[in-house]
């Protein structure tokens, strides 16, 4: 059975930065696509960011230059670090895998996801 847990979330000021993790259990290998969508309240899904098994990776443009995405094969866990952070990035952050069409913007549209943790960026 396929598992995604996702850590690393929390409260940071405005330039901050945090580095969310997202264990993969249930896969042989780490999928093909993995990513990282992200939900404010009142707002809809946004794709964040994606990274293919060759190490190719995809952001929205929001993030670009501000956030970095990785991975550990051995270890099976999916990383995005945040730095200068702002408070429009306040959100719950969820891990995607098995995407479709490895892009950020295909992330929300993955059936296979966590429950999500929560960053908030103060002003």
């Amino acid at each position: 059975q396929v598992h995604l847990v996702e850590s690393g979330g929390g409260s940071v000021q405005a330039g901050g930065s945090l580095r969310l993790s997202c264990a993969a259990s249930g896969y042989t290998v780490i999928p093909y696509c993995m990513g990282w969508f992200r939900q404010a309240p009142g707002k809809e899904r946004e794709g964040v960011a994606a990274i293919n098994r060759f190490d190719q990776t995809s952001y929205t443009g929001s993030v670009k230059g501000r956030f970095t995405i990785s991975k550990d094969n051995a270890k099976k866990t999916l990383y995005l670090r945040m730095d200068s952070l702002k408070p429009e990035d306040t959100a719950m952050y969820y891990c995607a895998a098995d995407v479709s069409v490895c892009s950020a913007s295909m992330t929300t549209t993955s059936n296979s996801r966590g429950q999500g943790t929560q960053v908030t960026v103060s002003s």
